[in-house]
């Protein structure tokens, strides 16, 4: 009998990529994937480090995962537990301080020697592995071939940021910037569509700052990346994430209007509406740049719509300066948005800086913030009502015959249809809308 694996991904869509690749690994170990954490003999956490309390979470389900291990022992079956990802890299053997019971724990560059470190676990040559290296050598070069398991695929294509916003602990979790070359990603990305994918998602840290070789060693931009992956027969959807504001050329603003199947949705994280604040955060655009590289977008393609990321509360922040990030959310008019209260992360400058906002206050904030971007995006949703729209169908809903999709705007849409509809795109006419989801028909 096989070997079964849990896995549970924290955080980004980064995270979500690596998981796939690790189950990739252990599948081609032998091992079968469960949804049961208690019928698993092998549970890895891969963690992100970016939310608030990223940590105690983690050790809350060590804890758990303890219990279930001590009561698959007495039926006299083993438990190996692991921890990947960003809190590893965070916390190092605070790990194993604190969870004593964790076999091996590494970090996000170096997950490509999880068979190594399972071989030297069961023949019993090793215990309490940890590795946090930054390699020489990526970790790309050493991952088995990726395959699709649905009609959209993540592509990781850039890792690491060299931005160093004062807040984020990204460049010391995952390290400073790294492109993998043209030729590798194109090599994944026709793997995958001719696997079943209909829609890339291209990832990275800084995505836009992607700067791959290719066959003569020029190195290149996202721009002419996506120009070869949207070449590739049998791609309908193109998307890429998480993008940086102050990288956005005009050259990869052309690519929203010369490149048909580049859905129009872009993810475009300001943080903040406050010149002030967004220098205290160290981030090189301000409200007037972020504003004029949004303009130029929509002009390049009159259908692109926004999301984007806010933290509110940043230390000193003011409410003259939480005005300004209001004024910015109304001139945009986000359809989606992430948004979170400053949280301290150990190590960065932004933990250390006077003027720490009050708990409170950064509620009160929050709560009016969110208030106005579930606003926006419901009226959003609402404006879809009668439109007939392109959904890619991924899973199934909780009622019978019931699918879930998305579409180019990533609005979850439920639709009652035939399952032979999963992992494809069909045309939907919009019959009800909610702040989070639509509800249609196939036509």
């Amino acid at each position: 009998m096989s070997e079964k694996y849990f896995i549970k991904t924290y955080g980004c869509q980064m995270n979500v990529y690596d998981s796939a690749r690790m189950a990739s690994m252990l599948e081609a170990m032998g091992y079968e994937k469960t949804e049961k954490q208690s019928e698993a003999d092998l549970v890895l956490f891969n963690t992100c480090h970016i939310r608030e309390k990223a940590a105690e979470k983690l050790f809350s389900d060590l804890g758990r995962a303890l219990l279930i291990k001590n009561e698959r022992l007495e039926k006299g079956l083993k438990t190996v537990i692991g921890v990947a990802g960003c809190v590893v890299q965070a916390e190092d053997e605070e790990i194993f301080k604190r969870a004593p019971y964790v076999d091996f724990a590494f970090g996000p560059l170096t997950y490509h020697r999880l068979p190594e470190i399972l071989k030297k676990i069961k023949e019993k040559k090793a215990e309490n592995v940890l590795d946090t290296d930054f390699p020489a050598v990526s970790k790309f070069d050493f991952l088995p071939e990726n395959k699709a398991h649905g009609g959209t695929a993540f592509l990781a294509i850039q890792e690491g940021c060299n931005n160093f916003c004062t807040y984020c602990v990204v460049p010391y979790t995952r390290g400073a910037e790294y492109s993998r070359p043209i030729a590798d990603v194109i090599s994944e990305a026709k793997r995958l569509v001719s696997s079943g994918a209909l829609e890339l998602n291209l990832l990275g840290q800084n995505v836009n700052s992607y700067h791959g070789e290719d066959e003569n060693g020029h190195e290149r931009s996202l721009a002419y990346l996506l120009n070869k992956v949207a070449e590739i027969d049998g791609l309908k959807r193109l998307r890429y994430t998480t993008s940086y504001p102050a990288d956005v050329t005009d050259e990869l603003i052309a690519c929203h209007h010369n490149i048909e199947i580049l859905m129009p949705y872009l993810h475009l994280p300001v943080q903040s509406g406050s010149n002030r604040i967004l220098k205290l955060m160290n981030r090189r655009h301000t409200r007037e740049t972020y504003l004029e590289t949004v303009q130029k977008l929509k002009e390049a393609n009159s259908k692109l719509e926004m999301s984007s990321d806010f933290i509110v509360g940043f230390p000193s922040e003011t409410d003259e300066d939480f005005e300004q990030t209001l004024d910015l959310v109304q001139k945009v008019q986000y359809i989606q948005a992430f948004s979170f209260k400053y949280s301290k992360r150990p190590g960065t400058p932004a933990a250390v800086m006077e003027n720490q906002v009050e708990e409170k206050v950064k509620k009160e904030r929050l709560d009016i913030l969110q208030n106005k971007l579930f606003t926006l995006q419901e009226n959003f949703n609402k404006a879809s009502i009668g439109k007939v729209m392109d959904v890619l169908f991924e899973e199934k809903g909780r009622h019978k015959g019931q699918l879930i999709g998305r579409t180019p705007y990533m609005q979850n849409v439920h639709v009652v249809t035939n399952e032979e509809n999963m992992f494809h795109i069909q045309k939907v006419l919009i019959e009800d809308a909610t702040t989070n989801s639509l509800k249609g028909k196939v036509i």
